[in-house]
Formats: C-alpha cells, sequence, structure tokens
C-alpha cells in the first residue's frame, strides 16, 4: 500500500542573491513562479499534504500558495535547514507518511523522483531516509554522498570539510530528503548546532540515522532536475534548460519548429500536431494551439486559442481571451483581446479587434478598430457572418453589423448596422482646381522673403 506524501518546502531564507523585492521562490520560470511548479509536482505525485515553510517576505508567499490549500509554517528566526523543516511540525500533525523536505528554489523535481523516493523508503531493505542525489558535469562545491553501488550511504561531507579523496567523488547531496514522518521529527529535534555556523544542517539527519544503526540510501536523478535558483544568473539558466526540453517535447509531439532556440513556450502551452511555429514566437500563459495551425514569425500569443487550421501571424498579438475559430486568419501587425473570430474569419493586417464577437467568413480590412473604451467602461463589437469591414474603419462599440453588410472603407460606425445593408460614413467630397499650386508659390515666396 502506498504510504501518503507530505512536502514540506523551505522558503524561508531571505534570497539575497537574487537581489529582489520579490520573493525568491515566486521569481517565474515559463511564466508560473519557481515554488508553483514545485507544488504542481507533488500535486500529480498524490501529495496530500504541502507545508511551506516561511520566514522573510513571508506575505507574498502566502499570498501565491494559500488559494492552493498549502498550509504555511513559520521560521521567524533563520537557524538553518534543520531548523526550518522542523518548524512543519505542528502543521503536520497527525500526519503518518513519508514526508519530503526540499527547496523553495528548485523547482524542477518530478512527481516521478518523488514516487521513486517513497517508494524506495519501501524497499526490502527498509532504509530510514532516502536522499536524492545528481552528479553535475561540475561537482563544485556541493556537499558529497560517499555511498556504496547499492546505494548505501556511508558518509555525507560538506565540501569544506571533505577530505581530498571525497572531493573527487562526484556524487552531490541535492538536499532532498524523503523520511518517515515518524522518524522525522524525532531526527530534527536531535540535531545539534555545534559547528561553525552556529546552524541546525537537514543533512544531520543522516549523519545520525547512521549512528543509529540504521541504513540511508541515495536515489539518483539528472543534475538539471535539482538545480538550484538563487541568482539572476541562475534564473536564466534554469528558463533555458526548461525552454530546451520543452521545445524538443513539442517537436517529439509532432509540431514543427523552425528555429527552436527563438521559440519561448509557457509552463501550459498546449500544442497540437502538424502546427507549424515560425521563428522569434513568444507564447505567454494560457495558450492552445489546435492541430495544423501556423504561427508565424515575431508573434506574441497569451491567454488565447488557436483553432485548427488558423493562421497567426507574422507579427501578430494575440492577448488574453482572443479566440480564433478553425481557418481563421489573424496577420501581421493586428492586435487580438477578448474577441472571437469565427471559422475562416480573417484580419489581415494592422487591426485592432478588442471586445468583439466576429462571425465566420467576415473580412476585417486594413486599419480596422473596434473602439471598445470610453475611458471609464468596455463594451462589445458584434459583426455578422460574411460581414466586410473596409479599411480603416472605426466601430463605436457598443455596435452591431449585421450578417453580410458592408461598411465602406475610412466609415467611423457608431449605430447598429442591418444585415446586407452598406453603410458609409464619409464627409462630402469636393475638388478645388489649381488650389495647392497657388498655395505652394504663396508660401515659397513668403520663405523667400525671410531669407
Amino acid at each position: 500500500m502506498t504510504k501518503p506524501i507530505a512536502a514540506i518546502i523551505l522558503a524561508a531564507g531571505m534570497g539575497t542573491r537574487m537581489k529582489s523585492d520579490l520573493h525568491k521562490v515566486l521569481h517565474p520560470v515559463a511564466g508560473r513562479p519557481m515554488l508553483l511548479h514545485l507544488i504542481d509536482a507533488f500535486d500529480a505525485a498524490g501529495a496530500s499534504e504541502r507545508v511551506v515553510v516561511v520566514g522573510a517576505l513571508r506575505a507574498q508567499v502566502e499570498v501565491a500558495v494559500t488559494p492552493l490549500g498549502v498550509r504555511i509554517a513559520s521560521q521567524d528566526e533563520q537557524l538553518g535547514t534543520a531548523h526550518a523543516a522542523l518548524m512543519a511540525k505542528d502543521a503536520l500533525a497527525g500526519f503518518d507518511g513519508v514526508a519530503i523536505v526540499c527547496f523553495g528554489d528548485v523547482p524542477f523535481i518530478t512527481s516521478e523522483t518523488i514516487a521513486a523516493m517513497t517508494a524506495r523508503l519501501d524497499a526490502p531493505d527498509k532504509p530510514r531516509i532516502a536522499v536524492l542525489g545528481f552528479r553535475p558535469p561540475d561537482a563544485k562545491a556541493y556537499g558529497r554522498i560517499i555511498a556504496g553501488n547499492d546505494g548505501a550511504i556511508a558518509k555525507v561531507v560538506e565540501f569544506k570539510d571533505a577530505t581530498d579523496d571525497e572531493r573527487a567523488v562526484d556524487l552531490c547531496n541535492s538536499g532532498v530528503t524523503a523520511v518517515r514522518s515518524a522518524d522525522l521529527w524525532p531526527l530534527l529535534e536531535r540535531v545539534s548546532n555545534d559547528n561553525a555556523a552556529g546552524e541546525y544542517y537537514l543533512p544531520d539527519i543522516i549523519t545520525l540515522a547512521l549512528a543509529d544503526g540504521d541504513r540511508a540510501v541515495v536515489v539518483e536523478t539528472s543534475a538539471d532536475e535539482v538545480i538550484g535558483i538563487n541568482s539572476r544568473g541562475e534564473l536564466a539558466y534554469a528558463e533555458g534548460r526548461w525552454q530546451t526540453a520543452r521545445r524538443e517535447r513539442a517537436m517529439v509531439d509532432g509540431a514543427t519548429l523552425i528555429a527552436p532556440e527563438t521559440v519561448w513556450f509557457a509552463y501550459d502551452t498546449q500544442v497540437g500536431r502538424d502546427v507549424l511555429i515560425e521563428p522569434n514566437v513568444f507564447f505567454g500563459p494560457g495558450v492552445m494551439i489546435a492541430d495544423n495551425a501556423v504561427i508565424r514569425a515575431n508573434s506574441h500569443i497569451e491567454g488565447a486559442t488557436v483553432g485548427k487550421g488558423a493562421e497567426v501571424g507574422p507579427y501578430a498579438r494575440l492577448r488574453p481571451g482572443a479566440v480564433l475559430g478553425e481557418k481563421s486568419k489573424v496577420g501581421n501587425f493586428v492586435e487580438v483581446k477578448k474577441a472571437t473570430l469565427g471559422r475562416g474569419a480573417k484580419a489581415n493586417h494592422l487591426s485592432y479587434l478588442g471586445d468583439a464577437e466576429i462571425g465566420a467568413g467576415a473580412n476585417i480590412g486594413a486599419g480596422t478598430i473596434t473602439c471598445n473604451y470610453d475611458g471609464f467602461f468596455k463594451y462589445k463589437t458584434v459583426i455578422g457572418e460574411g460581414a466586410f469591414i473596409g479599411s480603416n474603419s472605426a466601430l463605436v462599440a457598443p455596435v452591431t453589423i449585421g450578417a453580410g453588410a458592408i461598411v465602406g472603407a475610412g466609415s467611423t460606425v457608431t449605430k447598429d448596422v442591418e444585415a446586407d445593408a452598406l453603410r458609409l460614413v464619409r464627409p462630402a467630397q469636393e475638388s478645388k482646381a489649381g488650389w495647392a499650386k497657388r498655395f505652394r508659390d504663396m508660401m515659397t515666396a513668403k520663405k523667400a522673403e525671410r531669407k
């Protein structure tokens, strides 16, 4: 029987290297705070409890996680990682299962790894502790894990305390630790701060368990999965690694990315099969691209749905609430916000369509705008099926253009247009023969007089 899982996520530190007024764990990767990436992984692994230990800037963290049903524990003094984990004890009173202690700035741990660590504690050898280890290309100053071929840990050692032989070991300690809750609290309470920094260190529970004659084991994962983010540079590196993996997945799933390194996805971007994505495309959160759609170069898409076979761009912007129907088209320098385009509807260039409903087969001419805001309130424009809006038209909402209607180029429409009607809103035109030449001659003479 699978034991319940509790996440203890440490997020009490100041994060000074980030040099930000925003809490470190709330800085986004792929458009989502790194802390929420981690919580998502625990949710996918079936965790029944999630506790975030807060300290500095705690109000920011609480606002981010409380709506998700995450519990909060407070570490008022930052006395070390073991002390921080112990602060979750009251929040997990009555919990009987596996507790996994991890860090809020390590966002890429997967649900599969969480499950593997949990399962390892139930293996026949019944280890008391499972630690997540990794082998980076450059082990740097990470703490080392000295372990046998079977994964049994003989020793964990901080880099500064390691011998030359121990530093030559490339198996590093991520700090992510799985312990049965019944074992965790007694171990944490025994940790001493008898060290140079006067802090209570989480890895010391491994040393204590080994001293008790119990078994501690390492579960290995890739270095990319345990990337820690402490600075803007590390944030950019993590973003790059995430994007590289996501681009690969999009192509494996059947999308064509002409220049993959120039396409930026969000954490929740959905891309169908046979989608073509040209260079320099940015997806913000909340985007769904259906099969056979084409996203032309230099487009920015966020909070939008692009239907099957639809075409976007180049140089288009889809803002939240944009819905493009099947085989519709939004062309260059068109911006769409909270507007629906029906099947086959087209806005090929230089238009703004906001708070609008555009029927199937409608054609929106260049330079058309829906005037949806009067400085206080937003209003809706409805354009019927098959309607034709001439270039450089302004549709002043609220207004309805009937199905099949035509709006002449250059019109400012402030009243509804009935179906199949022609609406012309233009001043009378007149021509004054010779006026332009007389004007030029007069102004040329005046300019000569001033020299």
